[in-house]
């Protein structure tokens, strides 16, 4: 099994760098490719200078964060993807604790960790929970798309994913229409089409929290509506399984206002959440639905009819 980490960037150098050091100093060999949108020439001047121990990729105009990744992709040469933006960074231990959890499940196609958020003095700010039982352990493809949808399995931003390179070049990699307003989750979305998921219940990745990320650029309503597109593409491969179980897609998406209407209020964006305020802040079955999804996060009390299979227990 051979991975290659895939570095997307355009014209943040300083964070580059740190981004780059995190894959060359993995305690495993791996590959590491940095895919550039075109920045200047200070960024690839610096890339060409580390020689072959980074593979670079440069495109010819601006593209967009997806299009970056898609190309970043298809230059590596890897069986796994490790993806990896440039203002975040990975702990050393990473690619060698993703590879021996996916030795044990080579059906997986997928693999998630818990990540650290940090700020731009790499302060930690939090972390993501923990998800079931060990340290690592599988959920059945028939389970994944069932637990994305009521928020139950973790699989976050790229930091803290990998998955296999060839699942990713079936689903023809990220949507450029998105660009960086969940074309991540949009693409873990259909890979897990493909198989098995992983998720690695230890800290091997971070991100930072700080005025400069892609998706600031996003108002609190374009965040909303493209959250319900996900959702609906989630409801539409739910597993038969799972369908005596689905709450109805008119109640998700009165949750998802409710949700993103308290997310402004606590940003103090008054005019977002105005606008974003709508009967569904009322409704007593929209509340219930939030609290449900809050406290099987904290309680770590997962939903029954999700299959968690251990890989490495504690």
């Amino acid at each position: 099994m051979k991975f290659s980490i895939v570095i997307s960037t355009y014209n943040r150098l300083h964070l580059l760098r740190r981004a780059i050091d995190s894959a060359l100093k993995q305690t495993i060999p791996c590959e590491v490719v940095v895919a550039d949108d075109c920045s200047s020439e200070e960024t690839e001047q610096y890339v060409r200078s580390l020689g072959d121990a980074v593979v670079y990729h440069r495109n010819q105009v601006n593209q967009g964060h997806a299009v970056t990744v898609n190309a970043g992709v298809e230059k590596a040469s890897g069986d796994w993807i490790k993806f990896l933006d440039d203002d975040d960074y990975l702990d050393v231990h990473c690619i060698e604790k993703m590879s021996q959890a996916i030795a044990l499940c080579p059906d997986a196609v997928i693999c998630s960790c818990i990540a650290a958020q940090v700020d731009i003095e790499e302060k930690e700010l939090s972390r993501t929970p923990t998800f079931g039982p060990g340290l690592a352990f599988y959920i059945p493809q028939a389970d994944i798309h069932y637990g994305m949808l009521l928020e139950l399995i973790p699989f976050g931003t790229p930091v803290q994913v990998a998955c296999r390179r060839d699942a990713f070049l079936k689903t023809g990699g990220w949507d450029s229409q998105l660009n960086t307003n969940c074309d991540d989750i949009d693409s873990w979305i259909r890979i897990a089409q493909f198989g098995h998921g992983i998720f690695i219940n230890q800290c091997l990745a971070y991100r930072t929290i700080w005025p400069g990320a892609y998706n600031q650029k996003f108002s609190f309503i374009q965040r909303l509506n493209t959250n319900i597109l996900m959702k609906e593409k989630i409801y539409s491969l739910v597993n038969k399984k799972h369908h005596n179980h689905l709450p109805e897609m008119e109640d998700i998406k009165n949750y998802l206002k409710l949700h993103w209407t308290i997310v402004a209020f606590k940003r103090k964006d008054l005019q977002s959440c105005f606008a974003l305020l709508s009967a569904s802040a009322f409704s007593f079955n929209n509340w219930r639905f939030l609290i449900n999804v809050v406290y099987s996060r904290q309680s770590k009390m997962y939903h029954s009819h999700i299959q968690k299979n251990i890989l490495l227990d504690k």
